[in-house]
């Protein structure tokens, strides 16, 4: 093959299927064709002399040579386009778009109200979708178009994206914030005075906020090597529940410390440093691909930051007073 005679528009079309994952939703962005975006595919292989995109029953899944070759297509385009069509200015007064976000009911109740107060005074005419988090795995929806943010600890996302399948992954992420997780319960707990131990902590029944219903977690990670369990005598799927239940209760449950406002609840819990080692809990903003330059997109992104930001100075100094 001769790059002189290669057809520069199925580069286009190759970026897209890798994008979406799925040829229909490829050809959708295109505005082409089902048809046209297979005939297209069929001329890079054949230039190319390798398959490229496998049909699955999900999509489509890229060869090792369709990985190597994407992140040069996609970053060659990128440049292509910021060169003949420059970013405008994002007008928020006129902006009219609908954002649908995912996230748990603790960090909506954290950081919406700071973007509902910039949409009253700022941008009249957004509007704001939130649908259910309930997995650690919000790619499938992210992927379907299903919704334009995911915000949350998703670390087995992650770690995948910041590995060797990141490089051709149309997930991008961000981290927004890192924190502690710590131990909480009810004031006048037998617990809550002095120092919490090993075998305190061991020994107390514990509510745990678990999306999937699945009692086991972090912690438990954590504890197995130390050749210690704790009792879950309760889950729940939303973090106002749990501290609802703690606070009238002598369940403990363990949840990062930049939660504890959303519960509801803070006045009446306490809270105490745990006795064994928990990696960070560190809350990352996840889109694709297809909106990384959508104007709109990157003023959602940017001020999700910034809020996030803002809450994180406010946890630091809560704990310096």
């Amino acid at each position: 093959m001769s790059f002189l005679t290669l057809d520069l528009n199925l580069l286009r079309v190759f970026d897209a299927v890798m994008t979406e994952q799925n040829l229909t939703r490829a050809a959708n962005r295109l505005a082409m064709t089902q048809p046209a975006v297979s005939n297209a595919l069929r001329r890079l292989r054949d230039a190319l002399n390798d398959e490229l995109l496998i049909r699955t029953a999900h999509g489509v899944k890229p060869t090792p040579r369709a990985e190597s070759l994407w992140p040069t297509v996609r970053r060659s385009l990128a440049e292509l386009e910021e060169a003949i069509t420059p970013d405008q200015s994002f007008d928020l007064a006129k902006a009219d778009q609908t954002f649908r976000l995912a996230m748990a009911d603790a960090t909506a109740a954290l950081w919406l109200p700071s973007l509902v107060r910039k949409i009253e005074t700022e941008a009249p005419n957004i509007k704001i979708r939130m649908v259910p988090l309930t997995t650690r795995e919000p790619r499938p929806m992210l992927l379907r178009g299903d919704i334009d943010l995911a915000i949350g600890f998703f670390p087995g996302v992650v770690a995948q994206l910041t590995g060797s399948q990141g490089s051709v992954s149309p997930i991008r992420h961000e981290q927004l914030y890192s924190g502690q997780y710590v131990c909480v319960m009810r004031k006048g707990h037998p617990l809550a005075e002095g120092k919490l131990t090993l075998d305190g902590y061991c020994s107390a029944n514990h509510l745990l906020v678990s999306f999937s219903g699945r009692a086991h977690g972090l912690v438990d990670e954590a504890l197995a090597p130390l050749n210690r369990e704790r009792r879950i005598l309760l889950t729940v799927n939303q973090f106002f529940t749990a501290g609802r239940v703690v606070s009238s209760s002598d369940l403990i449950t363990t949840l990062p410390r930049h939660l504890m406002a959303a519960t509801g609840m803070t006045e009446e819990l306490v809270t105490k440093e745990l006795p064994f080692k928990l990696p960070n809990v560190h809350v990352d903003m996840l889109w694709h691909e297809r909106d990384t330059r959508n104007p709109g997109h990157r003023w959602l992104r940017g001020h999700m930051s910034e809020v996030t930001r803002e809450a994180s100075q406010r946890v630091a100094a809560r704990q310096e007073a």
